[in-house]
C-alpha cells in the first residue's frame, strides 16, 4: 500500500549521512523502520539549502531547492509508491528554516511539517502557505546560535547579523495559528522533566480546531540549544548549548506526521 514519505533535511555545513549518524544519533531510521515510513535525507547543493536568506543567498538562482525538493517528491510518489497525501519535511538549523520554507511554498504537496531550532526568518514573513499546514516546531529556549526570542542569527566569527534574522519562537507560532485559523484555545501539558541530569525539560503546547483538521504544537526544551533532542552532542555545549534527554525527537516528530494527512 502507499507508504509516508519524510525529508529529512540537514544543517548548513553538513550532509544526509551527518545528520542521521550524529545529530540525530540514528534515532530518525530507527523511527521511520518501526512505523513503515519512507526516510529520504538528500544532500544540499554545497552542503547548505537555500531557505530565502537574502543575506546568504541573495538571488542567487542556482540554488532552486525548493523546485528540487518538489521534483524529489513527484519522482518519489511516481516511482517508489508513496501515498501523495503523507508527506512530510524535517530539519534542523539551516534545515529547519528550509523545512519553513516548504511550508510556505509547497504546502499542496506537504502535510505537516516539523522544523527544528527554527523560526520564520525575516525574509519569509510576509509569505503565506496556499493551504492549511500543520507544523510542529522543537526549539531550544537556550539556543545560543538561533535566538528562541528573536533576531539576529548568531554564528562564531562571522559579522553580526550576516546570516539573517528571525522571529520570535511565539510570533512564529501565531503566524502558523492565523494561516490555520485555529479556532480552540491552546493546550499544554504537564512539563516532562524525567532525567534530572540533563539539565532540561520539555513543555507542550498545541493548538487546535484548526482549517482542514491541521494542528500548530510547540515543543520547547527549557534549557534546551542548538540540537535535537534524543540525539548526540555533537558539538561542545559552549558552541551549541545541551541536548535534552528527556524525549525522542524523531519518535515524537514521526508520531505527529502520522496523525495527519493531506
Amino acid at each position: 500500500s502507499p507508504a509516508p514519505l519524510v525529508l529529512a533535511i540537514h544543517g548548513g555545513g553538513g550532509k544526509g549521512t551527518n545528520f542521521e549518524d550524529v545529530v540525530s544519533a540514528g534515532t530518525l531510521t530507527v523511527a521511520a523502520e518501526s512505523k513503515g515510513v519512507i526516510l529520504i535525507m538528500p544532500d544540499g547543493k554545497d552542503k547548505r539549502w537555500n531557505d530565502g536568506r537574502p543575506e546568504i543567498f541573495g538571488n542567487d538562482t542556482m540554488y532552486d531547492d525548493v523546485g528540487f525538493i518538489s521534483a524529489l517528491i513527484d519522482d518519489m510518489i511516481q516511482n517508489y509508491g508513496v501515498d501523495p497525501n503523507r508527506v512530510y519535511a524535517t530539519g534542523i538549523s539551516n534545515g529547519g528554516f528550509m523545512t519553513m520554507r516548504l511550508a510556505m511554498d509547497l504546502s499542496n504537496k506537504i502535510a505537516a511539517v516539523a522544523p527544528v531550532t527554527a523560526q520564520i526568518t525575516e525574509a519569509m514573513q510576509s509569505k503565506v502557505p496556499e493551504l492549511p499546514i500543520s507544523i510542529m516546531i522543537v526549539n531550544g529556549e537556550d539556543d545560543p546560535l538561533v535566538p528562541y526570542n528573536g533576531g539576529c542569527i548568531d554564528v562564531p566569527l562571522t559579522p553580526e547579523c550576516s546570516r539573517g534574522e528571525v522571529l520570535s519562537t511565539q510570533e512564529t507560532i501565531e503566524k502558523f495559528i492565523d494561516y490555520n485559523q485555529c479556532e480552540n484555545p491552546s493546550e499544554t501539558e504537564p512539563i516532562i522533566d524525567n532525567v534530572p541530569n540533563d539539565g532540561t525539560s520539555v513543555e507542550i503546547t498545541a493548538y487546535t480546531g484548526c482549517e482542514e483538521d491541521t494542528e500548530v504544537v510547540l515543543v520547547k526544551v527549557i534549557g534546551g540549544g542548538h540540537t535535537w533532542p534524543g540525539g548526540e552532542q555533537y558539538l561542545s555545549t559552549n558552541v551549541i548549548g545541551a541536548v535534552s534527554k528527556e524525549i525522542n525527537a524523531s519518535e515524537m516528530i514521526l508520531d505527529f506526521f502520522l496523525s495527519h494527512s493531506r
